[in-house]
């Protein structure tokens, strides 16, 4: 019989490539609300056209104003800072998945939802539970009874 296995009963590699992928899943998808729900609107949101796609933006910050500049460097410095993190994320979400055996199709839904705002936190979330239910622990060793 076998039970769940908590992060700490799983093999060595597996739950290090689950804790890196975790660490890095939750780094990315913070940075990822505060430049797309802080930074965008406080840099773009001063009625000007928007990267060529909307004709005018809402009118709520004028260019040069403290709240657009500091939008300005939270898209410019956590822009930047998301990219190349983000590259690890997938990095680290590839070599998981790797690690752990996922189907490919279950791998290219996680590293897709690493991309939207808010959904990657549920990504992560379904990916260690699939970690844990896919790598159960024999009852009765010591990391299944102490949890």
């Amino acid at each position: 019989m076998t039970q769940p296995a908590s992060a700490r009963a799983l093999p060595r590699p597996l739950r290090l490539a689950l804790l890196r992928y975790r660490v890095m899943a939750n780094i990315v998808g913070v940075l990822l609300i505060v430049l797309i729900l802080i930074g965008v609107p406080l840099a773009n949101f001063d009625g000007t056209p928007m990267w060529g796609i909307f004709g005018s933006t809402p009118a709520i910050w004028t260019d040069g104003t403290r709240a657009h500049a500091v939008g300005e460097f939270i898209t410019t410095v956590l822009g930047i800072a998301h990219g190349y993190l983000y590259m690890i994320f997938l990095v680290m979400a590839f070599l998981l998945s790797r690690r752990a055996r996922w189907p490919i199709g279950f791998t290219l839904v996680t590293l897709i939802c690493g991309t939207v705002p808010i959904l990657s936190f549920w990504a992560e979330h379904r990916a260690t539970r699939r970690v844990l239910r896919e790598h159960p622990v024999p009852a009765g060793t010591p990391a299944a009874v102490n949890g």
